[in-house]
């Protein structure tokens, strides 16, 4: 623009390699463990549920297929509702649509921009199966509050936790990270997160 000073760009991510990068790569590829399986698939599965302080963990494609068996794997289907963030991204509101079920949006706080708590038990019907907290941009929701709203209701509690690796919150008197807080939870790895695979969800 001609008179007017530059502009910084700020990048929405700016992934660091730390030098292992090519030779991983080459490995993979000389060995021809390229889709599916393979050495370093498993050791990141085993290292990042580890990390989380859950079981198991599993190496999807994508967000939308790491949420559909999050789902699928937690008995969610035809005719369930599931509480859902009005502010969340499609890949898991779809995931519910795709076994049947029904998302019934509940609106953000206005602070945190996570689901509002104290609007979630006014959504709840008898048809009413999880709550999907929705840790946006890294922001942990009110887990305890959560909790204490799903044991009251028998209802199950899911996590989309695509941007919140490493975050941790206090629930029941105790830290623990995101992700180990629910029945299930979906992590993304996508090039923009804060840890990146360069594509590639888990859950």
């Amino acid at each position: 623009m001609s008179g007017a000073a530059a502009k910084p760009r700020i990048p929405v991510s700016q992934p660091h390699q730390w030098g292992n990068e090519i030779p991983y790569v080459t490995k993979a590829l000389r060995e021809n463990w390229i889709s599916s399986a393979g050495e370093f698939l498993e050791r990141f599965e085993k290292a990042f549920a580890n990390y989380c302080g859950v079981k198991h963990g599993i190496a999807c494609v994508n967000g939308t297929v790491a949420c559909h068996l999050a789902f699928a794997a937690a008995g969610i289907g035809a005719g369930d509702e599931v509480i859902c963030p009005d502010f969340t991204m499609m890949a898991p509101v779809f995931s519910l649509v795709y076994l049947g079920a029904t998302p019934v949006f509940v609106d953000a706080d206005e602070r945190s921009w996570t689901i509002d708590v104290s609007k979630i038990e006014s959504a709840i019907t008898k048809k009413t199966k999880a709550i999907l907290a929705v840790h946006i941009y890294g922001h942990p929701c009110d887990m305890d509050a959560i909790h204490r709203i799903a044991k009251k209701h028998g209802l199950l509690v899911l996590e989309d936790a695509a941007e919140a690796h490493g975050a941790d919150v206090e629930v029941g008197g105790a830290r623990r990270r995101v992700g180990s807080l629910s029945r299930a939870a979906a992590f993304s790895f996508y090039a923009n997160k804060n840890i990146t695979t360069g594509e590639g969800e888990w859950w």
